[in-house]
């Protein structure tokens, strides 16, 4: 029960934020974000930027779920031309439900063939569908690893640790380090949601240097 209470209270938190820029679709909005981890949620309320970033992306998904796709009404051949900015679709409508396994699941969406793709980016219920069951296969695929994952935990801070480390360190080499550092002190879903969207890396980057640059 609390824990519903606790998304209850977050929704209502979220909703008075997002309302005033998007009173239309504020209730959608709020909707969609409240699938994301309770840590983010909570990044988000904290962090204006962090929040932003995450309407944009599910503002472009709605967006995207709204128009028909353009791809429908041209021939064969355009529509294979096409394939590649099907999956970037796809991707940003899985990535707005989901957070850690968005390039799994797109994967495991595109694999269907273009028609029923294309329905997909046109109904937004049929996706959701389609992303809880592939959600739910993966974590079944993982069932065996969650199982030893008590004594693995150390092993998967340093493996998020190391990939962490690769992405800031093409953003600010020289204080990679640090900033690393500074990032793994986030909840590991926070961590995940950094990894698999990189405008929120860089806001939290960018706020990570300009704490270093108050210590300096």
């Amino acid at each position: 029960m609390e824990e519903e209470e606790d998304l209850e209270t977050l929704g209502e938190q979220l909703y008075s934020l997002i309302h005033p820029k998007h009173k239309e679709d504020a209730g959608k909005l709020t909707g969609m974000l409240l699938e994301l981890p309770g840590p983010v949620l909570s990044q988000m309320l904290q962090d204006e930027a962090t929040l932003t970033a995450a309407v944009e992306k599910a503002l472009r998904a709605l967006q995207l779920a709204r128009e028909p796709s353009k791809m429908t009404c041209k021939d064969e051949d355009d529509v294979s031309v096409s394939s590649d900015s099907l999956g970037e679709q796809l991707f940003d409508l899985v990535d707005v439900y989901n957070t850690g396994h968005s390039q799994k699941i797109t994967g495991m969406l595109l694999e269907q063939d273009k028609k029923a793709v294309l329905n997909l980016l046109s109904d937004p219920k049929l996706l959701e569908e389609q992303v809880n069951f592939a959600l739910k296969t993966l974590k079944e695929q993982n069932v065996e690893e969650t199982d030893i994952s008590d004594s693995s935990d150390a092993d998967d801070t340093e493996r998020l640790g190391e990939k962490i480390f690769s992405l800031v360190e093409e953003l600010d080499p020289h204080h990679a380090n640090d900033i690393t550092g500074m990032l793994l002190e986030m909840e590991p879903a926070a961590l995940q949601q950094l990894l698999s969207d990189h405008k929120m890396l860089e806001v939290a980057v960018q706020k990570a240097q300009a704490a270093l640059d108050t210590q300096t």
